[in-house]
């Protein structure tokens, strides 16, 4: 069994505070931003400008993503009156999907922006994603703010009241392994966007299926429509679009045209 640690909160100005989650996620993004320029560069397309400027967008728009999704999805018992800025404060709790999702947001406004076809890419974004997000996991771990169903299973974490699954801690487990995976099917050149189809076709069905081990029997849970999660929800359309990137034909190549010359001796040029 794995005991129950409990990390201390960082301070920040005005009395505000961050827990190991919130630093644990900056250096995922970090990492992450590192790892996807480099194998930008490595698998293709082999310029990984456009990576080094989207780094700022995906992190904005993934912070109030996942803080709005914290509030509207999981927990919209904390939007009272009494405490309008609430909405605000986008590090005064986080959900990782809402992050993922608002980073997505992020990462095509930035390119539509730029002018520049994020489709190349998304298999450097693929292989960055799945390190960083183990890494934000980690500190979904530490801070314990995923419990699952009490168990008696070898993994579980000793919670007050009894050992439970901690969905924080299988996540890094998924997240490690899938980017074992991709990292291995990078060195077989895949197609372009297969990648990327593989971590959202893989994540999704094992979040969905893990988030039917969330605890329902606590004083703070998180909340369910129709028995299912927010994020099972969003995983759903997820995984259609993995699928879609898996299945979908190879882009067309651009073939060039000869122009032929009047001139007989003339070699044909190409354009």
């Amino acid at each position: 069994m794995i005991p129950y640690l409990e990390l201390p909160q960082l301070a920040l100005p005005f009395g505000q505070k961050i827990d190991v989650f919130g630093v644990l996620s900056t250096i995922g993004v970090g990492v992450g931003a590192v790892l996807a320029a480099r194998a930008a560069r490595r698998y293709g397309p082999g310029d990984d400008e456009p990576l080094r400027g989207v780094v700022t967008w995906a992190v904005m728009f993934g912070l109030y993503g996942g803080h709005l999704l914290h509030l509207f999805g999981y927990h919209p018992e904390l939007l009272t009156a009494k405490d309008p800025f609430l909405v605000l404060r986008f590090w005064d709790g986080l959900s990782s999907m809402g992050g993922v999702l608002g980073a997505l947001v992020g990462i095509f406004v930035y390119f539509r922006r730029i002018k520049t076809p994020v489709g190349p890419y998304l298999d450097a974004l693929a292989l960055g994603t799945a390190p960083g997000w183990a890494i934000a996991r980690v500190g979904c771990f530490l801070v314990h703010d995923h419990p699952g169903v009490k168990t008696d299973f070898f993994l579980a974490v000793n919670f007050p009241g009894g050992p439970r699954h901690d969905l924080g801690l299988y996540d890094v487990f998924v997240l490690l392994a899938l980017t074992l995976v991709l990292y291995v099917a990078a060195r077989f050149k895949p197609r372009q966007g297969r990648l990327m189809g593989l971590l959202a076709v893989i994540y999704s069905a094992c979040r969905f299926g893990l988030d039917f081990l969330r605890a329902s029997d606590m004083s703070f849970v998180d909340r369910r429509y129709a028995g299912l999660t927010p994020a099972q929800y969003i995983v759903v359309g997820l995984f259609a679009v993995g699928v879609w990137l898996l299945t979908r034909p190879a882009p067309e190549v651009q073939r060039s045209e000869v122009v032929v010359s009047k001139d007989p001796e003339a070699a044909p040029a190409r354009t």
